[in-house]
């Protein structure tokens, strides 16, 4: 029986009100001699969670990838994927997504039913996760390839209703995202909004290029900040933004 190691320590850091740093390694862009520093850094930043995956996968390194980083680290592991081919036995659990913002059954649940049987043999602690894409004011990937429009910026209320749906329908994370390179992360006022109509842990990336940012989304919500476009173009920022995630005091 596969435990629930990870998804544990996110309630018990949600319960407790802390906040947590995770650092999104896309395998395309690193090789064996970066993912050393990068877990270098992290381990030096008490880093909570390595998320790796992307959009697409041109490369087929992700297994070398993940055992490369874990030569190094015992930060958790998790499998962020962007297709189901994307599973590796190496990682310690794997975001099951579904697109709950978008409308295509794919996203929704035909892949799924393609990937089941694989995932299930993987072994792998797996965590539904209600995955809501938000215009961050640049086309992503994500959207291209999804065949789906992102939630407007601007439309807190659109957001939590489906946060709240993908809750009751027993997600057990809600992971808001502006995807890769967006020119401007999920607002505060969503945030606040999304975490206030929800009790599972909220996931929030995209945009997130500064500490101050991470700060903030904190502040407002966000009980897991992910970071990985701005730490690929400079991985000195982990230390800074772990700090920052890390100082975040919350008023019970």
């Amino acid at each position: 029986m596969v435990t629930k190691q990870v998804y544990q320590s996110l309630l018990q850091k949600k319960a407790h009100h802390q906040k947590a740093f995770a650092v999104l390694i896309d395998p395309d862009k690193v090789d064996a001699n970066q993912i050393a520093s990068i877990a270098e850094k992290c381990n030096e930043a008490a880093v909570d969670y390595v998320f790796v995956g992307g959009s697409l996968m041109v490369t087929n390194h992700l297994d070398a990838c993940i055992q490369s980083f874990k030569a190094h680290s015992d930060i958790p592991v998790i499998l962020f994927p962007g297709s189901p081919a994307q599973v590796s036995r190496y990682a310690d659990a794997l975001f099951y997504l579904s697109l709950i913002s978008g409308r295509n059954p794919e996203l929704l649940i035909g892949a799924h039913v393609v990937s089941a049987p694989m995932v299930k043999a993987s072994g792998l602690e797996i965590i539904s996760t209600g995955y809501i894409v938000v215009d961050g004011g640049a086309a992503t990937t994500v959207s291209y390839m999804s065949h789906s429009q992102p939630i407007p910026n601007d439309k807190d209320d659109v957001a939590l209703c489906t946060a709240m749906a993908g809750e009751m329908l027993g997600k057990h994370v809600i992971y808001m995202d502006a995807g890769s390179g967006a020119r401007q992360s999920i607002s505060e006022g969503m945030i606040s909004k999304v975490s206030a109509s929800i009790e599972i842990p909220l996931i929030v990336g995209g945009g997130i290029r500064d500490a101050e940012k991470a700060y903030r989304n904190c502040k407002a919500g966000a009980d897991v900040i992910v970071v990985g476009n701005a730490i690929e173009k400079d991985n000195t920022l982990i230390k800074e933004i772990a700090e920052a995630v890390h100082g975040v005091e919350v008023k019970v």
